[in-house]
């Protein structure tokens, strides 16, 4: 399929998979959405619940 055919989604995926071929053109090699898309949605609640209790402790001990 050419190029100028191709729909929004499948150039998305296309570019996702020319990124993961080659990492070192995002900044770590990975980026939250993949971390994100590979957990569960109670994994990300725990994430977040886990980055917000981690402020809160260190926002008490630097006060």
């Amino acid at each position: 399929m050419s190029q100028d055919k191709e729909t929004p989604e499948e150039r998305r995926e296309r570019m996702r998979l020319q990124e993961l071929k080659s990492p070192s053109s995002s900044i770590h090699g990975s980026n939250l959405s993949d971390l994100v898309g590979s957990l569960s949605w109670k994994g990300t609640g725990i994430l977040i619940l886990v980055v917000i209790i981690g402020f809160i402790i260190a926002s008490i001990f630097w006060k």
